[in-house]
């Protein structure tokens, strides 16, 4: 992983159809030409490819940008370079694919990953959020707020690659270094948000640059007194081991786990584990887990955001969260030790009052505030029959 942040005086450039980036001077001008062209437009991704124009991902449409020039092999490696670093062609040759994050002039931040295509090398950049929002504003419950005032345990955030946990984790670290005198530790792949130390003293660390795996960074932290631990993903068993031993010995874990809903979390991680060790894990599972909050980034597409559109308006949010939250009870610990973690959906159903809500209960609320159809919400539905049947229910309490 690397980490590139913008030169302290980078000069502003024009497209130019013969610009050439052939030094590393030039090639953080293109670059940061190109990211200012992104803030622009208010492009949510970059991609430049060997042969081709840059092209820009607007509200989920890619758009050719035919007035900067075809970029060949020589000019998307110097911009390669100008992202990784002299160990550009290591790296590549042994993983085939680079991540990393950078900040542009504005300083903005971005993500980017540099691969292999047909022989040749390209380039995807994500924009990241300007700034960390408020729960409210990622369509997320403010109750959430709650998880960062935990002394112990681990949180997961759970979803597909894309679905924005990084965000809601950052949302939820930033308010404990606003409101909690602790010492926080992040280990991300790469570091998407910045936290400066406020009420919390911060320290994040980034694979490939400050250490070598989570594994290893995560057996480090421990000795490194934190009282907060971010990991960015727990994947592998004995990352998930010292993640669950960390949480038993008294450290709030947050972490991310590529799975569905809160159930496939529980079974993923279990499955990890050798058949003779996961009854064991179910029970620790059941003592140190506090929630998680899986979630679904879906387009929006619900009668707001088309009457928004017919009014010009600038602000339309063109895709919504769509989750689940499951707070870990006496109940479904008692699933998740027993292995009966497939009844704990209908404790999360009827857990409202505990702050639970199913994907399906909140589809209804997104369509309720006009956010996505109802054929939208029955694409993303486990069951559509409780989707319809929550949204009758909210419409006629709103009549009332």
């Amino acid at each position: 992983m690397v980490d590139t942040t913008t030169p302290s005086s980078v000069p502003a450039i024009q497209p130019s159809k013969t610009g050439n980036v052939s030094s590393p001077t030039n090639a953080h001008n293109h670059l940061h030409q190109l990211l200012d062209h992104c803030v622009e437009l208010g492009a949510s991704d970059l991609h430049l490819g060997t042969g081709e124009v840059p092209f820009f991902r607007n509200r989920g449409r890619m758009i050719r940008a035919d007035q900067f020039e075809r970029l060949d092999g020589d000019r998307i490696r110097q911009l390669a370079l100008a992202m990784v670093g002299e160990t550009l062609d290591e790296q590549i040759t042994r993983r085939g694919a680079i991540d990393g994050s950078l900040t542009g002039r504005d300083g903005s931040r971005y993500r980017f990953n540099v691969y292999v295509s047909q022989g040749v090398l390209a380039i995807a950049i994500r924009r990241l959020d300007d700034q960390i929002r408020p729960l409210s504003e990622l369509g997320l419950p403010d109750s959430l707020y709650s998880l960062a005032d935990l002394r112990d345990g681990l949180v997961i955030v759970s979803g597909p690659t894309g679905s924005g946990k990084s965000t809601t984790l950052a949302t939820l670290i930033d308010r404990i270094n606003r409101q909690h005198q602790s010492h926080i530790i992040t280990i991300e792949d790469p570091v998407e948000y910045l936290h400066p130390s406020q009420k919390s003293l911060v320290h994040q660390r980034q694979l490939g640059i400050d250490c070598p795996s989570f594994h290893d960074a995560l057996v480090a932290s421990l000795r490194q007194d934190p009282d907060v631990i971010l990991v960015g993903e727990i994947r592998e068993l004995e990352t998930i081991r010292i993640a669950i031993t960390a949480a038993e010995t008294g450290h709030l874990v947050f972490t991310t786990v590529h799975a569905g809903d809160s159930v496939g979390v529980i079974e993923r991680i279990t499955s990890v584990f050798p058949a003779e060790e996961q009854a064991g894990v179910r029970r620790q599972l059941a003592l140190v887990l506090r929630a998680n909050i899986s979630q679904k980034l879906i387009v929006a597409d619900g009668p707001a955001v088309i009457a928004d559109e017919q009014r010009g308006s600038n602000e339309v949010k063109r895709r919504v969260i769509a989750s689940e939250v499951m707070r870990v009870n006496s109940a479904v610990a008692n699933l998740v030790a027993s292995g009966k973690s497939h009844q704990i959906y209908s404790v999360i159903e009827s857990g409202s009052a505990a702050g639970m809500q199913t994907l399906d209960q909140d589809l209804a609320r997104l369509m309720k505030e006009g956010l996505i159809s109802e054929r939208t919400a029955m694409a993303y539905a486990n069951n559509p029959a409780i989707v319809a049947d929550r949204f009758a229910r909210m419409r006629q309490r709103k009549v009332q």
